[in-house]
């Protein structure tokens, strides 16, 4: 695998790849090893001006495309990604640490996201309705917006690139994407593969770099009609302003502070394997992670044994098998090791974990032992700011009430899930819990390309993500008046 992976990974603008105009590169690191990777297109304004130009050349034919003839290449770039998913898997795994399994079933996941969206070529009906005014009936056709910028994050890096770049090229719009610095080689193979799949020139680019520097310019370019963006809500909000200064339409996907409740009546054994999925799965790198499980006092005890064994017993490391992989970069490990610190400092308990793993086995690599923490304050920080990494909050509660309270005690609701034995428990939950997801006796993650994804609050901005939803993010609906005249017939 190390032959195939670039040592080089360019920018991707009007079919080809492209160096940086300032010359400059970055590094990347192997989450699994620490070792530099490959180096990185370290790029500005300047580039982001040539994607832009390369964009605007190629945004009125691809939009004068039939809807039919566009879901045509989304499927042949989606056959693409089948010809090559081994090879994309192993990009995935390698950029990102995960295991191959885990990176092979992203990978079949954002194929499937181009079949879906493909299929809506021959789905995409509009709306016919009559009016108040004799003889006349409107019409609703979705219209292409123009330059969507699309900005991902590095946790999911090919169904990140798959749940935006299909339903905007789709659409009728010209993209350039800004993948994460720490996912830039996944980004290049799919531009690869539209273009072999017969895209034509600047309707997918790519720009890499830093977001400040990369994705700074394209948030503030008045040519970009769409920022869709997946990351932290603390950036969401720098992008709200910059861009809304300007009208633009923005579609985030943000943070997630994400409640699982046990009850007192759930299946302890079920409740238990869906935690540790929740918790820890991708090295709890999900905006969907169970960070904060909520267990009713009279099953507090009997749980947390559970869990603090089934935890202590999950496999870490690399290779082909059934394990917990590293986190992105070395930066984001010693954030959460110092969040977990001031944790304890202010009366937080650490049941396990709530270290880096060192040793031969690991190297140099990112790992942090799946955390689990107690006694924590609803308020504190770690209760409120999302970590996006293997570590978990038990909080114990007297009843449902007090579940419900605690678990809508967020600035976040993107997901939550509740784990009972009764269907009135588990609707009244769904009914009162504010989240734009909800599971009935399963984790907080998952979900599918025909499935809305988004939350309420700081998790996002109203839109959703996949599905049919996704088709109003990355279109405009134009509405068309037709009045006939029956003394001209």
């Amino acid at each position: 695998m190390d032959q195939l992976f670039p040592k080089e990974i360019l920018n991707w603008i009007n079919n080809e790849p492209c160096p940086p105009e300032t010359g400059t590169w970055l590094d990347k690191h192997g989450p699994a090893d620490g070792k530099v990777l490959c180096r990185v297109a370290r790029s500005n304004g300047l580039d982001v001006e040539k994607a832009l130009g390369a964009a605007a050349m190629a945004r009125q034919s691809w939009g004068e495309k039939t809807v039919v003839a566009r879901g045509d290449i989304m499927r042949a770039i989606a056959l693409g990604m089948c010809d090559r998913k081994d090879e994309i898997a192993g990009i995935v795994a390698m950029e990102t640490g995960k295991s191959k399994a885990d990176a092979m079933g992203e990978t079949e996941a954002a194929i499937e996201m181009g079949f879906f969206v493909a299929g809506e070529g021959r789905r995409n009906y509009g709306r016919t309705t009559t009016a108040s005014t004799a003889h006349r009936t409107v019409l609703t056709k979705r219209m292409p917006l123009g330059i969507a910028a699309l900005i991902i994050a590095s946790n999911t890096p090919i169904a990140n690139v798959a749940w935006k770049a299909f339903p905007s090229m789709f659409c009728g719009n010209v993209s350039i994407m800004k993948p994460s610095e720490d996912t830039p080689a996944t980004a290049f193979m799919f531009a690869e593969i539209c273009r072999d799949a017969g895209l034509p020139p600047g309707v997918f680019n790519l720009v890499q770099g830093l977001g400040p520097e990369a994705g700074g310019p394209l948030v503030e370019s008045p040519d970009v009609a769409l920022v869709s963006f997946t990351g932290s809500s603390e950036t969401g909000c720098i992008i709200q302003k910059v861009a809304g200064e300007r009208l633009a339409k923005v579609c985030m996907e943000l943070g997630g502070k994400n409640a699982l409740i046990v009850c007192d009546d759930a299946d302890l054994a079920n409740a238990e394997k869906w935690v540790l999925s929740s918790a820890f799965s991708n090295a709890g790198q999900r905006c969907a992670a169970a960070s904060r499980v909520i267990v009713f006092d009279a099953i507090y005890e009997d749980f947390r044994e559970r869990l603090v064994r089934s935890t202590r017993g999950l496999k870490i490391g690399v290779g082909d098998g059934d394990f917990l992989g590293p986190v992105i970069n070395v930066r984001h490990l010693n954030n959460m090791l110092a969040q977990v610190d001031q944790a304890v400092a202010d009366g937080a308990s650490v049941l396990v974990g709530g270290h880096r793993l060192s040793g031969p086995e690991y190297g140099e690599g990112y790992y942090m032992a799946p955390t689990i923490l107690e006694n924590v304050a609803p308020d504190a920080e770690i209760s409120q700011k999302e970590l996006f990494g293997p570590i978990t909050i038990l909080y114990r509660v007297s009843d449902f009430d007090a579940a419900v309270s605690l678990a809508n005690h967020s600035m976040l609701g993107l997901t939550s899930s509740i784990h009972t034995g009764s269907i009135h428990r588990a609707m009244e939950y769904a009914e009162r819990v504010e989240a734009g997801v909800v599971v009935i006796n399963g984790g907080t993650h998952g979900s599918e390309p025909h499935m809305g994804f988004g939350g309420v609050k700081n998790s996002g901005t109203g839109w959703r993500e996949a599905g049919l939803e996704a088709m109003d993010v990355y279109s405009d609906l134009k509405y068309i008046n037709i009045i006939h005249d029956p003394g001209k017939v």
